[in-house]
């Protein structure tokens, strides 16, 4: 828990906020004192973010939004404006990692579904929000990244396509919105338990052997990077992407955890 007040009098938008690392982050914005609009397509969840924030004694709003609707970001964006009047901070953090399929076995809607949800979500909620941003003459937006941006994971070519696009964006759209006054990073998680109730003693055991700082992480350690990115302390900061995995990357070793083995891969006469 922290007891500092970096953003009072700030407006901070996180998607994909009714759990996991969206909450997370949401939540550490809101303690810090930044009005938050908990956006998620889960709108029980967000709701229950909300009642938890308030019960606080912060402030917030729940809005559902599914990040592949064009018409759902609009809503979004027009709710917050309508109850804030600005957006200070965005936390693009909707995503979807699931649904691993080996290349061959794949179509085009597979494809679509990472590529609109990881990616182009990113691009139409920023496209929308920068001009506020850009009329204020400051803000700070955060993307979120993976290990797979840079790396590659088995069954997941569209996933991690799509996090390669993300980096391009964030660093991208750094230079094009820096004379505006806006900021834009990117968080890299690595190996997060984002659903703790999910989780399986083996894998968590096999995931702690193959994190170098000994265990697998937790949303509540974004929480802390996504707030130094939209802090002053991080006012000389943009384009770039910061990586929180407990030096999972860094290393050079095989990896303990396989999470699409080769024995899952299609055989020649399923082909």
């Amino acid at each position: 828990m922290t007891d500092l007040r970096r953003f009072n009098g700030q407006v901070a938008l996180v998607t994909g906020s009714a759990h996991g690392i969206g909450q997370a982050i949401v939540e550490r914005f809101a303690q810090e004192g930044a009005s938050v609009v908990v956006a998620d397509i889960d709108l029980t969840g967000a709701d229950a973010v909300v009642s938890g924030i308030t019960a606080g004694g912060g402030t917030g709003i729940a809005v559902k939004c599914d990040v592949k609707s064009k018409e759902d970001i609009s809503a979004m964006i027009e709710k917050t404006i309508a109850t804030y009047g600005k957006i200070d901070i965005l936390v693009n953090n909707a995503g979807d990692v699931t649904i691993a399929k080996h290349f061959l076995t794949t179509d085009e809607a597979w494809w679509d579904h990472f590529l609109d949800t990881n990616l182009k979500s990113q691009y139409l909620i920023s496209r929308l929000v920068a001009p506020f941003m850009a009329k204020a003459g400051k803000g700070c937006i955060i993307n979120m990244s993976s290990g797979g941006a840079t790396r590659s994971h088995r069954g997941m070519v569209a996933y991690d396509a799509s996090k390669g696009g993300v980096e391009g964006f964030t660093r991208a759209l750094a230079l094009e919105l820096a004379p505006y006054g806006i900021r834009v990073n990117a968080l890299v998680p690595g190996l997060i338990v984002t659903r703790p109730e999910h989780a399986e003693p083996v894998a968590d055991e096999r995931r702690n052997k193959t994190v170098p700082i000994g265990r697998g992480g937790t949303p509540a350690d974004l929480a802390g990077p996504a707030a130094f990115l939209a802090s002053e302390d991080a006012a000389y900061i943009t384009g770039s992407c910061l990586v929180v995995d407990g030096a999972v990357l860094v290393q050079q070793r095989s990896p303990q955890v396989e999470t699409f083995p080769i024995d899952t891969f299609p055989k020649l006469e399923d082909i």
